[in-house]
């Protein structure tokens, strides 16, 4: 079992909040889900979206056809009824709009007159379409009730009430008036404890079990919950959230508090990223940690800020004037970035230099379903690695840059007794003070080449394969978000007797040649899956390993893959 449920309305009016709802009312019941809003950068007014895959199976992406669509207004059914099926519910007030295509089943439910006959408010439209979704689904209304006692009890019970009568209305008008429409399914099935979960909340999850104590950001969307949530769990965690005045003062802020020796992190998207370049360039030739989430929007500029793409995969290896060592991972679900994000802290300590997580809309803003053991295993399981960060030096006269064969020089944390150095943005010699001495310079420069070799030699993690590589047609390659379409257009191309594989890269930058090289033996069809214009990974893969893979699907409108699209593509170019 497989359906698409979508609410759609005007800005304002709890979409968010609805299809958040019913993405955990079906988790309790048992099911998998995989959600995704589309939203204008308007704060009233406009179109917004949600759409939530219900499935028995984990579910990856969402799914072209709409089974049901929720109208809280007409602009709903405009913009998404071309997604529509014969066999499609349609939720709508015949006494705001009239509907005359035939070609789906019409639900007609009078929202305006429910809440004009108890005063309710007109955000409580999405109430009475909860209900409603409830009774056409043969669920019951008792996980919406409990779900409501929760969320306004601390308005007092008079307004739980009042919202419950809502949902009460739209189910028992649909029990009553469309009997026959109704459908078995969304019962209570058996299933593992699981959670919902966004990108964003995941990379706040990783950052815990790492034990970031500093984080701090200026709004931009989509990285922008990352903060709210974060400042949500200070008192819980003990970590401390800044809201700066802009990107400048974000990672300047992180980058002190990461020489204090506390784990830091900053988040932020390109225009935001932008800003703070120079200060990536400094934590390089300085050697201090920093943890950077990119959730990547639409550009450049101001581009499309509420839409998705990944054209900053380029721009982050490249981040900073001259040479220094960075790393760049990119997970691809919100498990590798509850997992890489925990892995960053560490990479970032033992390497003493820049790791940038990327992000997404897609990913940082959609919500899946997540295994609470997971969660919990993790947490009990990670272990934090600092490297070479000591409190009190091992030698007498301590040299923050000591030239060592593996690039990594011990890292004292400031205020031991009798030990002093400076930090600052020139070149240096080894105990710190500046220096423009010729052989010096290149003892630095080699010395914090060296962290490469030793990351690609000992944490380096290679792609992984989805699929059997020997049999398979064709070899998708990818990073980032678009795993999730690709895991779902196998799985219909299978259906289709056609043998895929994937290639999914979690580890950008740097790349071992000698590891990802054997991975793409020669003789196969390789499709490159970008959701960019210039097909960026593809170039990073040519630059780093000498792969060139010259057929791509590439997709650049602001939208995230269908795996209908992933389909017809391969089917049509043979």
């Amino acid at each position: 079992m497989k359906f698409t449920w979508k609410i759609g309305g005007e800005a304002g009016f709890g979409i968010l909040t609805s299809g958040l709802v019913f993405s955990k009312i079906a988790n309790r019941l048992g099911y998998y889900t995989f959600d995704y809003i589309e939203y204008p950068s308007l704060i009233r007014g406009g179109h917004n979206a949600l759409e939530v895959v219900v499935s028995d199976e984990e579910a990856h992406a969402l799914k072209k056809d709409i089974d049901f669509l929720v109208c809280l207004n007409e602009d709903t059914y405009k913009h998404h009824k071309h997604r529509l099926t014969s066999q499609s519910h349609v939720l709508y007030d015949p006494d705001e709009f009239v509907l005359q295509e035939e070609n789906f089943i019409k639900i007609s439910v009078p929202f305006k007159k429910f809440l004009s006959d108890l005063k309710g408010l007109p955000v409580m439209k999405n109430t009475i379409a909860m209900g409603a979704t409830l009774a056409i689904l043969g669920s019951d209304l008792l996980l919406i009730s409990e779900i409501l006692e929760k969320q306004f009890i601390r308005k007092g019970q008079e307004v739980v009430d009042f919202n419950k009568k809502f949902a009460q209305l739209g189910y028992d008008h649909v029990k009553q008036n469309f009997p026959q429409q109704i459908i078995k399914d969304l019962t209570k099935k058996e299933s593992e404890q699981k959670l919902v979960m966004s990108g964003n909340d995941a990379f706040c999850f990783g950052s815990i079990i790492a034990d970031c104590r500093v984080y701090c950001a200026y709004p931009m969307t989509p990285s922008s919950t990352v903060l709210t949530t974060m400042a949500a769990w200070q008192e819980k965690t003990g970590i401390i959230v800044r809201h700066a005045e802009d990107e400048i003062s974000v990672i300047n802020t992180a980058l002190g508090s990461s020489f204090a020796g506390v784990r830091s992190a900053v988040g932020t998207s390109g225009g935001g990223f932008a800003l703070m370049v120079e200060s990536i360039s400094f934590a390089g030739i300085a050697e201090m940690p920093i943890v950077i989430f990119l959730a990547q929007r639409a550009g450049p500029a101001t581009g499309m800020p509420t839409w998705t793409e990944q054209g900053d995969l380029l721009f982050a290896v490249h981040a900073g004037h001259g040479e220094f060592p960075k790393i760049v991972l990119a997970p691809g679900d919100i498990e590798e970035m509850v997992n890489l994000t925990a892995r960053a802290f560490n990479l970032a300590d033992i390497y003493q230099t820049p790791v940038i997580v990327m992000s997404d809309m897609f990913l940082s803003e959609s919500h899946k379903s997540m295994a609470k053991k997971f969660i919990e295993e993790l947490s009990t399981t990670f272990k934090i690695e600092r490297g070479k960060t000591v409190n009190v030096p091992t030698e007498q006269k301590y040299l923050r840059y000591r030239v060592s064969g593996d690039g990594i020089s011990e890292r004292l944390i400031p205020g031991a007794k009798g030990h002093f150095y400076q930090v600052n943005s020139y070149e240096h010699v080894e105990d710190g003070h500046t220096t423009e001495d010729a052989q010096a310079r290149r003892q630095q420069v080699e010395k914090r080449n060296r962290k490469w070799e030793t990351y690609l030699a000992k944490d380096f993690e290679a792609p992984k394969i989805f699929g059997d590589m020997n049999s398979a047609e064709i070899v998708f390659v990818s990073w980032g978000s678009t795993k999730g379409p690709i895991l779902e257009a196998q799985k219909m191309l299978a259906s289709q007797r056609k043998n895929t594989a994937y290639i999914h890269f979690t580890h950008l930058y740097p790349m071992d040649k000698g590891v990802v090289v054997p991975l793409f033996p020669s003789g196969k069809r390789y499709v490159l899956v970008e959701n960019n214009s210039h097909g960026q990974f593809g170039k990073l893969l040519l630059m780093e390993t000498g792969i060139e893979i010259k057929e791509k699907l590439l997709k650049y409108d602001g939208r995230p893959f269908w795996p209908e699209e992933i389909v017809e593509y391969t089917n049509q170019h043979v």
